[in-house]
């Protein structure tokens, strides 16, 4: 499976952009999905996820109410939806697969992975 992330870039403090992570070369539709964040000198976490089916989702309270993640099975594709950004959502944006039809709070949930997209916000 190959995971290719598209959609990040420059955007002002208040702005937004839809982050899109399209797979390749089988089907992610029975696998959850999560959207991850690393900044420089930080580690990577997991800001968003949603199950195979989009029926479940997680948001890290920092984004609460201002991402959502969504899915299109037909589309093998998960979106991720950023509003109101702000400087401290800079980061490189990296999606994945899970290891199973749910979602996974820890990187080691997830089997496959993106190359990553990169988010700056300025202020």
């Amino acid at each position: 499976v190959q995971l290719q992330a598209s959609g990040g870039g420059l955007v002002q403090a208040g702005g937004s952009l839809r982050l899109s992570c399209r797979a390749s070369g089988r089907a992610v539709s029975n696998n959850g999905m999560g959207w991850f964040r690393q900044a420089p000198g930080k580690e990577r976490h997991l800001i968003a996820a949603i199950s195979w089916r989009g029926d479940s989702t997680y948001y890290t309270d920092s984004v609460k109410g201002r991402f959502t993640i969504s899915r299109d099975n037909s589309k093998n594709t998960v979106y991720l939806q950023m509003n109101s950004l702000r400087p401290e959502d800079t980061a490189v944006y990296y999606c994945a697969a899970a290891r199973t039809a749910g979602w996974a709070s820890e990187t080691y949930g997830y089997r496959y992975w993106g190359s990553g997209t990169q988010v700056t916000v300025s202020s």
